[in-house]
Formats: C-alpha cells, sequence, structure tokens
C-alpha cells in the first residue's frame, strides 16, 4: 500500500522530471550517425505526442492518414485513442515514410525499445544534458508542455490515455504560480 497524504498517494504529489522545449531540441541535435534523422524524428514525435515508446514504435503509415492532426492508435491495454499530432510532425513523417519506400502496413521505425533507449541515451551524453534523458521522459515533456499551455488536466488525461486522474494530476506539481495565473489569465468572460 502506498503512504496517502490529502487522499493522494505519495507519488502523486511527486515533482515529474521533465525537458524543456530547448533540451529536447538539444537531444534532437544530438543524435549522430547514418540514422541520426530517423533517431531525432523519433525524440520529436515522443515529445510532440506524449505517446509511449511502445505505441510510437507501433506507429504505421496508416496511421497518419486517417485522421488530420490526430493520430489514431491503439494504446496501452489494446484501448484506441485519439493523439493530437502537430501538422508539421505529421509532414515529416510522410516525408520520411515516402523517403524510405513505406507502405501503409508498414512501421515508420523499424527498431526495437532496447535500441530506441540506446540511441536516445547516447543523444543525450552528446548533447551534454545533464539529466537521466529515456523515452518516458519525453512523455512528461510533452504533458507538462500542454499542461502548461492548455492549463486543462481533463484534455491531457484523455490526450495521454490515462484511465485514472490521478495520473494526470501529478503533472500539476510542475505548474507555477505565474504559469498558473498565465492560464487563468486568458479566460475571457462577455461583458
Amino acid at each position: 500500500m502506498l503512504p496517502m497524504k490529502a487522499g493522494l498517494p505519495a507519488r502523486a504529489l511527486r515533482i515529474v522530471p521533465y525537458l524543456r522545449p530547448d533540451e529536447v531540441q538539444r537531444l534532437c541535435e544530438g543524435c549522430r550517425g547514418r540514422q541520426r534523422d530517423r533517431d531525432a524524428l523519433l525524440i520529436l514525435v515522443l515529445f510532440q505526442t506524449g505517446l509511449r515508446i511502445s505505441e510510437a514504435l507501433g506507429l504505421t503509415v496508416g496511421h497518419l492518414s486517417r485522421q488530420p492532426g490526430a493520430l489514431e492508435i491503439v494504446g496501452k491495454g489494446g484501448k484506441p485513442r485519439l493523439v493530437a499530432c502537430p501538422a508539421a510532425l505529421t509532414h515529416r513523417l510522410k516525408a520520411f515514410a515516402f523517403d524510405r519506400g513505406l507502405g501503409p502496413g508498414d512501421r515508420i521505425f523499424s527498431v526495437g525499445r532496447k535500441r530506441a533507449w540506446q540511441m536516445i541515451r547516447a543523444a543525450a551524453a552528446q548533447a551534454g544534458l545533464g539529466k537521466r534523458v529515456h523515452p518516458h521522459l519525453l512523455r512528461h515533456s510533452d504533458a507538462i508542455e500542454r499542461l502548461r499551455q492548455t492549463g486543462n488536466p481533463r484534455a491531457l488525461q484523455l490526450h495521454l490515455g490515462h484511465a485514472s486522474p490521478l495520473m494526470t494530476m501529478r503533472y500539476l506539481s510542475t505548474l507555477t504560480a505565474e504559469e498558473a495565473l498565465r492560464i487563468n489569465q486568458a479566460v475571457r468572460f462577455e461583458d
């Protein structure tokens, strides 16, 4: 049983580690070797969509054309969900697939989990990031960035595919008072 504080498990109150967007950019720039474009694209997919590594590695070309601005994926537990995917990223994924002659059923990233971990760690070392960088850290980073920009935990919960709101609420600990004020100032009332 997990210790509780104010009705929440202690892990829900811990600050979630993450990378800032500039650190993700440095991580992409840290990719080296023949497959640096693929590796940087995988990093961007993880960061800009919040997919789990298994979900990102399972992406096929067919996932890109079903609904503009979104990916229809089968997530954890076999549950289907829609995940926001920026148009520029979708375009890059389609160009990558086209350049490699991939068909609708072909996986975009033909690497395994172990190789993905190795690639991300190597890029982090090359970029000089002083943090323990791993694929799931990019999911956390996406979640925190979305929460900072929208202030909407329910939308984030659906985007991430969390069954429990408690899983999503962990990210609230990263918001500063200034960010919360900015989000609240964006609310418009009719005069």
